[in-house]
Formats: structure tokens, C-alpha cells, sequence
């Protein structure tokens, strides 16, 4: 369904933000892409803009009445931009300063869900001069190694031995200078996307994720079609209620506005829901989940695109 003449112009010269600087460019920029087609088969004036390649200067001299935000990762996803678009005015998509850098920060987001009662896995914080046999024992094995500022699954170790740790933590130390280990949940995958703000804020129906050997990593994310996406899946309605309420619960704890997705770990023995983390500016590509969610309950990737750009605006109060 196309909206109206009206409504297109209303929302002035729009500027599509995808590409930037992080490890995630790639994806970002097939994001963008889809986001600036589609915004611009709804007859919306949308314009492309890399801030990789361009300078915050001449994202203020195009005189952008709002903007779209489809970076992932660093300098996009993390608050600083937010900030930046905050400063000179121009109203964006998406969570604002503090609830981008909290998300994009694993370890902060796991510390708020804990005091918050969220189910969570078991972590452990990571440097040079931990003790690593100590660490495995704590948490048990296997047990996952992660970068705790980058998405996309970049940097991510499964380790099954203890002898496997030290080259795990080395991968992930690469891109991060925190590290961290966190307990294997043994069970099922799923995210769920949220949209919304506040009390208005509604999950959308579960995704669940199916990939060879487990390995949901980048390049079964976005490159190859050997991923399964079940939605709805063939899990109990209670069940999947209970991972949308917890999902919508821990994006707003988070302060989480306009629009995310939340990754959740359904646990084999007692089909407990654990919560992984959140992505305040999910992927937009054709193998994105938060768009097949969206076409679960009728809404087409324009619409989405469109009702997501409805909630553009600035986050801080004038002062």
C-alpha cells in the first residue's frame, strides 16, 4: 500500500545514512540501499549519505529535513552519531545517544538486564592478565568469546576446550579492547523485533533461526541461503508470548525507541528464554529479520521503512 502524495512530501528531503566506518560497511550499505529504494518507491525525496566517505559538514550543508539511520556497528549504531545529529538538529530514526551507546555496549546491557530481573546469561569480563582456566571453570564449557562492541557475530569464538580459550580471547582482543565470556545457553535461537516507543512500544512475532551446525555467523547472516527462518516457529504460543514480553521489557529498560531487534536463546532443558543483546539499527537486507517479521503481520518492506521513518525525531529537549 503507497502513501499518500501528502504524507511524501511532508517528510521534506530525507537522507538515507548507510556505509560509515565500522566492520559491519558491507552489510550497511545493502541496508541503505534497500531503505533508499524503498523510500523512494513511496514517492519520499531520499538521498544517499556515506558518512564514511563524506564529512559531518556536508551532512549539515544538505539541509536533511530527517534522516534514516542504516549503519551498523561503530560510529553509527554507538550513540556518536546520535549525538552529532542531535547537535546540529537534525531529527533521526531510531534510539537515541544514551540507549544506542548502552546496546551497542554488550556488557553495560547485560549489567541493566540483570538489575532489572532479565534472564541473561552468566558472563565474565576479560583482559590480558585474566585467569582463563578460573573463567572456564566459573562459567562452564563451552562458552562463548565475543568482542563487546561489535555486531554482526563479528569476532565471535565458541570455545569447547580450555585450550581453545587463549586463541579465542586473542580474535576477539583484535577489535575490542574489553573481552567478553559469557555462558553457552544449549537450545534454540530467535530474535524478535520491536517497534515502538514507551507503553507503545510491541513486539512483532518471533523469528526463529536454523543455521548449519549452529553457526549463525557473518557470512551465514548475510551471504549464503543455508540459513532456516521459521516465522511463526513450531514453538508454543505461551512461550513465544513470554520471549515478546521479555524482549519489549528489556528494549525499554534499555530506553530503546522507534524501532530494534532482540536476540534471544530459548534453552533446551527447560525452555527458558535468555537474553543476548540488542541491535538499536538491525539489518535491512534481504536476508534481515526484522522485514520478515514486518511481512508476518502484513507489513511489506516499504511499509516498514516508512512507519520507521514516521519516528524520526530529536531526542533531547530544546534547550
Amino acid at each position: 500500500m503507497s502513501i499518500s502524495k501528502e504524507e511524501a512530501q511532508s517528510f521534506g528531503k530525507v537522507g538515507v545514512l548507510f556505509g560509515g566506518r565500522s566492520a559491519e560497511r558491507e552489510v550497511s550499505i545493502m541496508s541503505g540501499s534497500g531503505v533508499l529504494e524503498a523510500l523512494r518507491g513511496q514517492g519520499i525525496d531520499a538521498h544517499p549519505f556515506d558518512p564514511g566517505q563524506r564529512s559531518l559538514g556536508e551532512l549539515e550543508a544538505e539541509k536533511f529535513d530527517r534522516v534514516f539511520i542504516a549503519l551498523h556497528g561503530r560510529l553509527g549504531e554507538d550513540g556518536t552519531l546520535q549525538g552529532a545529529l542531535e547537535l546540529l538538529g537534525i531529527p533521526y530514526t531510531g534510539s537515541g545517544v544514551m540507549a544506542s551507546s548502552v546496546g551497542m555496549d554488550k556488557i553495560t546491557t547485560k549489567v541493566l538486564w540483570q538489575k532489572a530481573g532479565l534472564p541473561t546469561p552468566d558472563y565474565a569480563l576479560l583482559d590480558g592478565q585474566s585467569d582463563l582456566p578460573a573463567v572456564a571453570a566459573q562459567l562452564g564449557l563451552p562458552l562463548i568469546v565475543k568482542p563487546p562492541h561489535e555486531g554482526s557475530s563479528i569476532g565471535i569464538t565458541k570455545v569447547n576446550a580450555v585450550d581453545e580459550f587463549q586463541a579465542a580471547y586473542d580474535v576477539a582482543a583484535k577489535l575490542d579492547d574489553e573481552v567478553l565470556a559469557e555462558s553457552f545457553v544449549t537450545g534454540r535461537e530467535f530474535t524478535v523485533a520491536v517497534l515502538g516507543t514507551g507503553a507503545a512500544a510491541r513486539a512483532l512475532p518471533v523469528v526463529e533461526i536454523v543455521a548449519p551446525e549452529g553457526k549463525y555467523d557473518y557470512q551465514n547472516k548475510y551471504f549464503t541461503d543455508d540459513v532456516q527462518y521459521f516465522c511463526p516457529p513450531q514453538l508454543d504460543e505461551a512461550v513465544q508470548a513470554e520471549m515478546g514480553r521479555i524482549a519489549v521489557e528489556a528494549y525499554r529498560t534499555l530506553g530503546c525507541e522507534g524501532w530494534a531487534r532482540v536476540d534471544v536463546l530459548l534453552r533446551t532443558s527447560d525452555n527458558r528464554p535468555f537474553l543476548l543483546e540488542v541491535n538499536t539499527s538491525p539489518g535491512m537486507t534481504t536476508h534481515s529479520l526484522v522485514p520478515m517479521a514486518a511481512r508476518a503481520v502484513g507489513l511489506s518492506y516499504e511499509e516498514l521503512c516508512v512507519e520507521i521513518l514516521r519516528t524520526a525525531r530529536l531526542k533531547n529537549k530544546k534547550v
